[in-house]
């Protein structure tokens, strides 16, 4: 049960989607930021965005998101929860491009804090043709899920053990986007 009363059932409205309904208000414009970083076009694929959120909130320790946007990213990519899995393992051996390891790092670097972003990390991502706006973007996930995070966490909403229940929730974001 969350610290506070959401208005919601739980097991109905799991992680944020509980907060979401209790200030409609914000959550208008969180699903906004959500549709533009991972659904909105951009030379990024979805799901590796979605990677990239994940990652994030495994990190962080977000069981919910980190659940719910794993299943995002594996619905989306062709190797599906495997590669999901290896990258949370084991990013220096997963079998992702250099190019999305080079992200990933970042990403990890923003989420211990923006400030161990280096130079160094931002030329190897750039070395692997990665483009400003995908670096930008990496950096804005991260930072935008370590809010995510802290958000779910911090109110002590509910969050299925289960993967399988994620499933239909990946197809309802799929399908329809972050309810903008």
């Amino acid at each position: 049960m969350a610290y506070i009363d959401l208005g919601v059932d739980d097991k109905e409205f799991p992680g944020i989607t509980g907060p979401m309904k209790y200030r409609p208000e914000t959550a208008q414009h969180l699903n906004g930021l959500a549709e533009t970083l991972l659904r909105a076009p951009n030379s990024l694929p979805p799901g590796e965005r979605e990677l990239i959120a994940a990652y994030v909130s495994g990190l962080n320790e977000c069981t919910f998101c980190c659940s719910s946007h794993s299943a995002f990213a594996a619905v989306q990519l062709a190797a599906g929860m495997s590669l999901v899995d290896q990258v949370r393992a084991d990013l220096d051996t997963a079998p992702v491009s250099e190019k999305l390891r080079a992200l990933l790092r970042i990403a990890g670097a923003v989420q211990r804090t923006g400030r161990a972003v280096t130079t160094e990390l931002i030329a190897a991502a750039r070395t692997e043709n990665a483009t400003d706006l995908e670096i930008h973007d990496t950096v804005l996930i991260a930072a935008a899920f370590c809010m995510f995070n802290r958000y779910v966490d911090g109110l002590g909403t509910f969050a299925p053990q289960d993967q399988h229940e994620y499933l239909p929730m990946a197809d309802r974001i799929v399908r329809e986007g972050y309810g903008v």
